[in-house]
């Protein structure tokens, strides 16, 4: 039975981790105390939404959360500590704090436990975010209980509207680049100085001329699209910036 533990203390569990070569015990003191603190929970890394949705879009919002008051994004979720720093590694998400929950200890004392035999899983983590504060969970966002593994309130942007309604959220920026362009260069520099984060994509390596020409209709670099605007270039870049 899943259970809203909303006003309650979080469970009081000892992760087991491993930081380079050394195992380190975590506590949930560690994690929580005197500290305001986003969770969202999964079943499994390297699993679908939990890869391409779920833990990109908190990263991706993790500045804004912490302009507003948080201090960890924590993911937990029930895998041995090997697989967890292994995913974080692949998503280059480096906002995001991954605890291994392997033994499920606190995923039951949160009543968040599941079984996933039939997926070969066994007891995995039932979906889930909340905000906790000094150790008391101030909310909770439950998916709802219904078959396979529905995703609409434990996202990041749930849980940003929660904290602050009003809170700004940061544009989804897109450049096209290849190596040793002097105005991808220029245009990146423009980014980072107005504190903008970008996603390059590099001709020759993660898309060909072909696949520029076909979203922005020319063959130049470097072409910057932001919220699926097509901009262009660095000239079109810094008139839009001023």
């Amino acid at each position: 039975m899943l259970s809203n533990k909303t006003g309650r203390a979080v469970p009081q569990v000892t992760f087991r981790t491993r930081q380079g070569e050394q195992w380190v015990d975590v506590t949930s003191d560690d994690l929580f105390k005197g500290k305001t603190v986003v969770v969202f929970s999964l079943p499994g890394a390297f699993t679908p939404t939990c890869s391409s949705t779920h833990l990109p879009r908190y990263n991706e919002l993790a500045p804004v959360l912490f302009e507003n008051g948080i201090d960890d994004i924590v993911c937990i979720s029930v895998n041995d500590t090997f697989v967890m720093n292994a995913w974080l590694k692949d998503q280059e998400a480096e906002h995001i704090r991954v605890i291994p929950d392997g033994n499920g200890e606190f995923t039951d004392g949160m009543g968040m436990l599941v079984d996933k035999q039939e997926l070969g899983f066994g007891k995995r983590s039932w979906r889930y975010s909340m905000l906790v504060k000094d150790g008391i969970i101030d909310q909770m966002f439950i998916e709802p209980n219904k078959p396979g593994d529905p995703f609409e309130v434990s996202d990041a942007d749930t849980m940003l509207a929660y904290i602050n309604p009003e809170a700004a959220k940061p544009s989804a920026i897109t450049l096209f680049s290849k190596p040793g362009c002097p105005f991808c260069a220029r245009a990146k520099q423009m980014l980072l100085d107005q504190g903008m984060r970008y996603e390059e994509v590099i001709l020759g390596q993660d898309a060909t001329s072909i696949t520029l020409k076909a979203v922005s209709g020319r063959s130049t670099v470097p072409q910057i699209f932001i919220d699926g605007r097509h901009i262009g270039g660095s000239d079109e870049l810094a008139e839009y910036l001023a």
